[in-house]
């Protein structure tokens, strides 16, 4: 016991100085050596085998993020000599070996996607593969369920139980569309009595095009590593690819035609090749040119090149050489071979990996290579190519891959002729990823009741039961938590084109206020002259949502009812500021100070867009104009001495076209958003996204953790941005909750597309008391989405 507790201590002083630990270079090699002669054959001893990451947890020896309530670190650090391991009379675990194993678990025990001890042997087919669909006796509406249906019977496994109409149209509203149904449209989806009524609503929600691109631009971003803000963005070491993916989407182009784009870009585009240059010095592994290599076959081939980047992988076949081969068909300089970050004093040769397909003219310009792998990678008989992302989409809309993990298209699917069929009718279709979404979704099998989450599974030992209850995703999460509060944000971040952005032609035709000053002379307004202005705004009834678009050259301070609100000096960058919650009933003043700057006379000239909408859904906007009251100086109290009209600048572009069509822009996208909520997906990330597992993108990722973590446990219960969005939400509703007898119901409806059962009806009554209030509605709004049924897609 002694000797345990000494050996620990120097395991937690011996505790390895990085981020984290490195699962390929850093745990495989002492397991090898220690562990895997007698623990990763198919009969393991002592029943304890780490073949796989499914058996290692399994086994229960490693407890993810539990060291020292993990069986291997007990018996590793184990004095005792019938059970220490490996046994006495092999070499022992050094300290720091011990220290590796211990972070390793304390970090999650995470694990290289489709990695094994064993031997793989499995090579999936490049070239498409006709399915023999399953004799007449499995019937079903379609050949997905008629493969389903045979794979059931063959594994034992009893048939799939359709869910009721509210579970179903909440869940293919969430996952085709990522928001929940209102309460019309559950009332419209109800009263249809048609038989085929799932299959019409499916056609209704994948023809909104608006609502179906923003929801998939999350997969999307997550899949080509673009964000609206993050490393390399600020010095152009990055960029970003988000006009032309939001239009894209808008337009459902053929996705052999999106990755085409993709591979041999436009400036548009371009941003996903390019990849990241990070700042300083980098491993090999990490220039631009290989993340390239790594990020194609990640995302359109399932293929993980990062091992081959470093040495010949252990996961799979893929080579060193043939890593860089791909990496020099991008490069425009010689691309010299390292292995395990040491030159190797070779030049990499641009090369396709499937030459079966066709070959790279290594010879040509970097533009024609590029041309020529964007007709190889999207060539019909590339299998791979096709079976990779309806892999993703059947994983997205069933919780688990046919392929799985989806980045492992080298392991064994569960069923090879659904994941075969599904590619196939991909083909078919002309790339129409909407086709393939509306076959999953039409099909029995997807319109089942769902099951326990299996997601340790790979799919060679997994056997299907179902569809699997998922986590929202964090944008699905905030959406929903939006719709129910009406607390959608402003603006969005997402630079997307504005014609993409906006669904009515009216709403491009928002013509501009006016830039306004003191008097005429504005075009030579005074070096540091100060103008206030004012405008009366009287309101009967308090707007859900009142926006102020502001600049001004050079200086403003903006005041509400007189309070300062906001203050700014960058007359290049117009602002966006919320103000609803300074307005109340009657008259409500708007006061800005604006000051010119400079050492002489000089333009100067302030611009304001006020944009007010209605609980009613009807929008108001006041842009700046000669019914703004102006006024030159200040007097010691801080008051105008005499107010006039303001006077409109006669150059209303005098601050050059560049800042006119920023303001323009940022005018109209203020006016759009009035009418159409902002959606988590088009926004910058925040504190309760990031812990409800937003990645910050400098990676690509494929699938977000599904389990709960104890930062997404303590913000879901007592997080300032939840806890700030449920308060303003009571504010929001409590007019409401006093005009509507059955605002309980109401929120039920909402949030979980059901009515409450009467012991909920009688909770609801007693949190929200005799006579609601912001408090009592905040806690029945918490309530209500801490349930299971509102954080998971069933």
């Amino acid at each position: 016991m002694i000797r345990t507790a000494l050996l620990l201590l120097a395991v937690a002083e011996c505790r390895i100085a990085v981020a984290e630990i490195d699962f390929a270079h850093q745990v495989v090699p002492i397991l090898r050596q220690h562990c895997a002669e007698c623990h990763t054959k198919e009969e393991s001893e002592g029943g304890f085998s780490f073949n796989t990451q499914r058996l290692l947890l399994e086994s229960d020896a490693v407890i993810p993020g539990k060291p020292q309530e993990s069986r291997l670190i007990e018996l590793i650090t184990s004095a005792d000599t019938d059970e220490q391991m490996p046994p006495a009379k092999k070499d022992r675990l050094s300290v720091k070996e011990i220290a590796i194993l211990s972070q390793w678990i304390e970090e999650g025990a995470t694990w290289e996607s489709g990695f094994r001890f064993g031997s793989v042997g499995y090579e999936p087919p490049l070239l498409p593969r006709d399915v023999q669909f399953p004799p007449a006796t499995f019937s079903g509406q379609q050949p997905v369920d008629r493969i389903v249906n045979a794979y059931l019977a063959q594994n034992k496994v009893a048939a799939l139980k359709p869910v009721d109409e509210r579970t179903f149209l909440k869940r293919v509203s969430l996952d085709l569309l990522g928001l929940l149904p209102t309460i019309e449209e559950q009332q419209e989806y109800l009263e249809d009595n048609s038989t085929d009524a799932r299959a019409r609503l499916i056609d209704r929600l994948l023809n909104r095009d608006h609502d179906y691109a923003e929801h998939w631009l999350t997969f999307w971003n997550d899949l080509l590593r673009n964000d609206y803000k993050g490393t390399g963005y600020i010095d152009g070491g990055r960029k970003q690819i988000s006009k032309w993916l939001y239009s894209a989407l808008i337009d459902n182009i053929p996705y052999d035609e999106f990755v085409r784009q993709l591979i041999s870009p436009s400036d548009e585009a371009e941003g996903f090749i390019r990849g990241i240059k990070w700042r300083g010095d980098v491993n090999a592994s990490q220039v631009r040119e290989i993340q390239f290599a790594q990020n194609i076959a990640q995302v359109f081939l399932g293929i993980n090149m990062k091992c081959a980047s470093c040495h010949d992988s252990f996961i799979d076949r893929w080579t060193l050489d043939e890593s860089y081969g791909l990496a020099a068909i991008y490069s425009e300089r010689e691309l010299e071979i390292h292995r395990c970050d040491q030159p190797t004093g070779r030049i990499a040769k641009a090369a396709w990996i499937f030459p079966e397909l066709g070959k790279i003219d290594a010879e040509a310009k970097q533009p024609e290579r590029l041309q020529q792998l964007s007709t190889l990678i999207t060539h019909p008989n590339n299998g791979r190519f096709s079976r990779t992302i309806v892999n993703r989409l059947w994983h997205r809309l069933l919780g688990h891959g046919i392929v799985h993990p989806v980045d492992a298209m080298h392991t064994e699917p569960w069923n090879e002729d659904l994941l075969d069929y599904l590619a196939n009718e991909l083909v078919a279709s002309g790339y129409n990823l909407k086709h393939i979404l509306r076959l999953i979704a039409t099909s029995q099998t997807y319109q089942s009741a769902s099951v326990a989450s299996e997601d340790t599974a790979t799919s060679d030992a997994y056997v299907f039961q179902g569809p699997v209850a998922r986590h929202l995703t964090a944008e699905q999460f905030l959406d929903a938590v939006w719709q129910l509060t009406a607390t959608h944000p402003d603006n969005i971040d997402a630079p997307v084109s504005l014609k993409s952005y906006v669904e009515s032609t009216d709403a491009m035709n928002v013509q501009m206020g006016q830039w306004i000053w003191g008097h005429d002379k504005a075009g030579s307004a005074g070096a540091g002259e100060t103008v206030r202005f004012r405008y009366q705004l009287p309101l009967k009834k308090l707007p859900s949502k009142a926006i102020c678009v502001v600049t001004c050259d050079n200086e403003y301070t903006l005041h509400v009812n007189g309070k300062e609100i906001r203050k700014n000096s960058n007359f290049a960058e117009p602002e966006v500021v919320p103000i609803a919650s300074h307005l109340h009933e009657g008259n409500n003043e708007l006061t800005i100070i604006g000051r010119n700057a400079g050492d002489s006379p000089n333009p100067a000239g302030l611009y304001v867009d006020l944009v007010l909408l209605s609980k009613d859904g009807t929008a108001k906007r006041i842009p700046s104009g000669s019914d703004w009251a102006a006024a030159i100086g200040e007097s010691e109290s801080g008051k105008a001495t005499e107010w006039n009209p303001a006077v409109p600048v006669a150059n209303q572009k005098f601050l050059g076209d560049k800042i006119h069509n920023k303001l323009m822009a940022v005018v109209r996208q203020v006016v759009v958003s009035s009418f159409r909520p902002v959606r988590a997906s088009m926004v910058r990330s925040n504190l309760l996204m990031r812990s409800l597992g937003r990645p910050n993108r400098e990676q690509i990722v494929t699938t977000r953790p599904e389990s709960l973590s104890t930062l997404q446990a303590i913000d879901l219960a007592n997080g300032e941005v939840l806890d700030d969005l449920l308060a303003r939400g009571g504010r929001h509703l409590l007019s409401a909750s006093q005009q509507d007898n059955n605002f309980a119901a109401t929120v039920f409806l909402t949030a979980l597309c059901r009515q409450p059962s009467d012991s909920e009806r009688l909770l609801a009554a007693e949190l929200l008391g005799p006579q609601a209030s912001t408090n009592t509605i905040q806690d029945l709004l918490w309530t209500v989405i801490m349930l299971p049924e509102f954080q998971f897609v069933r």
